[in-house]
């Protein structure tokens, strides 16, 4: 085998997490966690299930917001010679972890809620109503918070659906007070708890499905191998095949992918290469691409020694930020 390195950059996968996602998270953390000791004492004292289910909420609210910035900080971390992409999975998991926290309170919430219509407790309306309005504008403002700027990352979208679970919990109480204070009806506090509680439960849904299918390496939407190795046949000069795609996301955002490309003449595999890595970048925003050539001259001479070592049927390259390496 003979090596011919071109190679001056660097495979530093740490993310671009920006300051302004950690301050934002740790202030809407404060904000959670300070307005849902209120609630919980609300709660107690109007003795409305509603606002108990809305203060659990915030209690997860807490918590992911805790992890989120637990991420931010794991994220940032470089890689090593162990995690040679660094903590960037971190966050995935932290979405994964909110969104099971989800589940386990939307559980509760119906428990309770079915208790009380066993056993139906007075509420009273005017405290009720008082800490529920509160808690609604706590909601928005932190719901506005995590939603300025980057809000794609898993991390910060489960917790941003915790926030927007706990705000229509906010609402349902609102609309339980008044209803309890006109008409002195009890049972209308468990049954919207149970309402929020199923909307709350399609997000946990969609947050897990999303985290589950980045951790087992599943193709990002629109960048399947079908729909890339078909792409590249059409709109790279020069490639007579692509084969054994693979592409996956390390996290929201960070999509790589590895492939075979057969050059329709050898001598214009490092154009062609150049020419992936682009189209790649450009119309699939796959960011870092692992490309092996399969060379004409190898495989014909293969055809006719099938015994020939895997180690000179192919040569690799890997095109990245402008530069390529090519070992044949």
């Amino acid at each position: 085998m003979a090596h011919a390195h071109n190679h001056d950059h660097d495979h530093d996968h740490t993310p671009t997490i920006t300051r302004d996602n950690e301050r934002k998270v740790l202030l809407s953390f404060g904000l959670i966690a300070t307005f849902m000791v209120v609630e919980v004492v609300g709660g107690l004292m109007s003795g409305s299930l509603a606002l108990l289910a809305d203060a659990g909420h915030m209690l997860t609210d807490a918590a992911a917001l805790a992890l989120a910035y637990a991420a931010f900080r794991f994220g940032q971390r470089a890689a090593d010679a162990r995690r040679t992409f660094g903590y960037l999975r971190f966050e995935v998991v932290a979405g994964l972890v909110n969104a099971l926290l989800l589940f386990a309170i939307v559980g509760w919430i119906a428990y309770e809620a079915w208790e009380r219509f066993q056993q139906p407790a007075p509420v009273l309306a005017g405290p009720m109503f008082g800490v529920a309005i509160a808690g609604l504008l706590v909601n928005v403002l932190v719901f506005w918070i995590l939603t300025r700027g980057d809000s794609e990352h898993v991390n910060i979208k489960g917790a941003a659906l915790h926030v927007m679970g706990d705000l229509l919990g906010s609402v349902g109480a609102v609309v339980a007070a008044l209803v309890i204070y006109a008409t002195g009806w009890t049972p209308i506090d468990p049954i919207l708890s149970v309402l929020v509680s199923l909307l709350v439960l399609r997000s946990a849904w969609k947050l897990a499905a999303k985290s589950l299918h980045i951790l087992l390496e599943g193709a990002p939407d629109g960048a399947t191998p079908d729909m890339i190795e078909r792409h590249l046949i059409e709109r790279v000069p020069g490639i007579a095949k692509v084969s054994h795609v693979h592409v996956w996301s390390i996290t929201s955002g960070r999509v790589l992918a590895t492939l075979h490309v057969r050059p329709g003449n050898d001598a214009d595999a490092r154009a062609v290469v150049q020419a992936v890595e682009r189209t790649l970048r450009a119309d699939f925003e796959i960011e870092h691409a692992t490309v092996a050539v399969d060379w004409n001259e190898v495989a014909d001479s293969c055809s006719l020694a099938p015994d020939a070592p895997l180690s000179r049927d192919k040569a690799h390259s890997h095109e990245h930020g402008g530069h390529t390496h090519l070992a044949a």
